[in-house]
This record gives structure tokens, C-alpha cells and sequence, in this order.
């Protein structure tokens, strides 16, 4: 049974860091794709950042040069360094798996103050 266990939510005031968590068990995370998406009130979930398994990676224009997703593959676990953050920032942030099948994390919020 694959299971995503996330943390490193909170609460931050702007221009504050957060880093994320991600750790898998039941997959094998350096074969697969693995993203964080973010989904405020009102508005559909999005993509943010993502880290193929040869190690591109992709970002969302909106958090270039603010956020680092990076993976430890001998824990199984990626990671969302968020910098510089935003109130607009402000989402339930998701880590997802996709391979040969796709699996959510049950997501953690991420509170940005002005």
C-alpha cells in the first residue's frame, strides 16, 4: 500500500520560509515523477514544482527563483523549499506521485501573512 506522509506546513509571515516534506512508503520515489501542487479557496489546484526521475526539474513562473524542490532518494523523500513567500502563496500544498500510477498526499496548509 503506498502512503504519502507530508509535512512542514504552517504559518509564516510574507517574505518567511516553509520547507515541505514528502515521504513515501510502498513506491519507490526515484523512479517516479514527483510534483507539489497547490490549491487555494476558490481557485483549482495547480502545479508548482516537479522533479523527474532523471532529475529535471520544472517550477510554476509565479514561485521561479523563490521555491527548490529537491529529492533524497535513500529516504524516499522530497522536499519544497519555499523562500521569500507571498500572502498569495497561501494554499493546501500536495505531494503527488506519478509512475505507472498516481497517488496524492493527504496535504498540508500553508499560511502566509501579510
Amino acid at each position: 500500500q503506498v502512503q504519502l506522509a507530508e509535512s512542514g506546513g504552517g504559518l509564516v509571515q510574507a517574505g518567511g520560509s516553509l520547507r515541505l516534506s514528502c515521504t513515501a512508503s510502498g513506491i519507490i520515489f526515484s523512479i517516479n515523477t514527483i510534483g507539489w501542487y497547490r490549491q487555494a479557496p476558490g481557485k483549482q489546484r495547480e502545479l508548482v514544482a516537479s522533479i523527474r526521475s532523471i532529475g529535471i526539474r520544472n517550477y510554476l513562473d509565479s514561485v521561479k527563483g523563490r521555491f527548490t524542490i529537491s529529492r533524497d532518494n535513500a529516504k524516499n523523500t522530497v522536499y519544497l523549499q519555499m523562500n521569500s513567500l507571498k500572502p498569495e502563496d497561501t494554499a493546501v500544498y500536495y505531494c503527488n506521485v506519478r509512475g505507472a500510477n498516481e497517488y496524492w498526499g493527504q496535504g498540508t496548509q500553508v499560511t502566509v501573512s501579510s
